[in-house]
C-alpha cells in the first residue's frame, strides 16, 4: 500500500532556477536562501526519506495555460514532462518523470471523491515545478524520484479557496491510501510567500503575516482554512494568494503534524522566500 510519509512547502522564484542554472548560488545574494535548503536536502537524500513519487502541487504561468484554457485543478497523467520555454529557452534540467500509473490513479479517486479534476496528457512544465525540485535535488543528470504534477489556478480569479484546497488535499490522500502497490509518497505545496510584482505595492513583503501563517500550519491550521482571499491580497500581496496550495499539501497530511525545518529569508527577488518540512505527528 503507498504510503504518504512526508510534506514539504516552498516558494517556487524563478530567479532561484537562474541563479542554479548559471552557477550563482554562492554568491552573497544568494548564498543564504540556498543556505535553508541544506537541511532537506540532506534529509531527503537518506534512503529512508527518500520518497519514490513526489506528488507536486503547482500553478502554471502561462506556459501550459493560457486564457483560453483556465482549469482549477489539473493533473498530469501522462509519461513525461519537458521544460517549458518561459521566453529565454527551457532550464537546463531533466526531463520530469511521472508514475502515470499512480497519476491516473489519483485522478480517478479524486473524480469519484467529487474533484472535477481536469486530467492533461501533453503539457510543459515552467518554473514553479523545476524549482522546488532543483532546491532539494540540485542538478543531477535525471530526477531522482518520479513526479506527478497537479496544477492550481491561482492567476485568473475565481482561484479556488483554501479550504477548498485543504479538503483535496484530504482527497488526495485517501487516493494515495486506496492505491495497492508499496510506494512511499510525498506532498510538495509550492508557491508564495508575501509578495507582489507590479502596481504601486510591487515589492510588498509582509514578514509578521507569513510568520504567523509558517507557525499555524503546525499550531492552528483551521485558521488557515477559512483565510479570505480578500486577506491574502491587502496582507501578502497579488501573488501571495499562492499559499493556498500550501493548504493542499497540509490537508493531504491531515491530523496533527510536526516541523521539522523551516526557512524564511527576505528578500528573494523581491520576494519573500518560505521553506518548510512536516510530517505525521504518530
Amino acid at each position: 500500500m503507498a504510503r504518504l510519509t512526508a510534506g514539504i512547502a516552498t516558494s517556487h522564484i524563478p530567479l532561484l532556477g537562474v541563479a542554479i542554472d548559471q552557477g550563482k548560488t554562492e554568491e552573497d545574494y544568494f548564498k543564504p536562501i540556498f543556505a535553508g535548503y541544506e537541511w532537506t536536502k540532506d534529509w531527503i537524500a537518506r534512503p529512508e526519506n527518500r520518497p519514490d513519487v513526489v506528488i507536486l502541487v503547482y500553478n502554471d504561468h502561462a506556459s501550459a495555460f493560457d486564457m483560453n484554457l483556465i482549469p482549477t485543478f489539473a493533473i498530469g497523467c501522462a509519461d513525461s514532462f519537458q521544460p517549458a520555454d518561459e521566453g529565454w529557452g527551457p532550464r537546463p534540467v531533466p526531463v520530469v518523470e511521472n508514475d502515470a500509473d499512480f497519476a491516473w490513479h489519483i485522478a480517478q479517486s479524486c473524480i469519484l471523491d467529487e474533484f472535477d479534476m481536469t486530467i492533461i496528457n501533453k503539457m510543459d512544465v515552467d518554473h514553479g515545478l523545476t524549482v522546488p525540485l532543483s532546491v532539494m535535488f540540485g542538478q543531477p543528470e535525471a530526477w531522482p524520484v518520479k513526479v506527478v504534477p497537479v496544477a492550481v489556478n491561482v492567476v485568473t480569479y475565481p482561484v479556488p479557496s483554501g479550504n477548498r484546497c485543504w479538503k483535496l488535499g484530504e482527497a488526495i490522500a485517501r487516493a494515495v491510501a486506496r492505491y495497492p502497490e508499496d510506494l512511499n509518497v510525498q506532498i510538495w505545496g509550492t508557491g508564495g510567500m508575501s509578495h507582489q510584482l507590479q502596481g504601486p505595492r510591487a515589492g510588498l513583503i509582509n514578514r509578521e503575516w507569513d510568520t504567523r501563517f509558517l507557525d499555524d500550519l503546525t499550531a492552528d491550521p483551521e485558521r488557515l482554512r477559512h483565510i479570505e482571499h480578500i486577506e491574502y491580497l491587502r496582507e501578502t500581496g497579488s501573488e501571495g494568494i499562492e499559499m493556498v496550495m500550501w493548504l493542499i499539501m497540509r490537508g493531504a497530511l491531515q491530523g496533527r503534524v510536526r516541523e521539522l525545518h523551516r526557512h524564511y529569508h527576505v528578500p528573494g527577488s523581491n520576494t519573500a522566500v518560505g521553506h518548510i518540512v512536516l510530517e505525521n505527528d504518530q
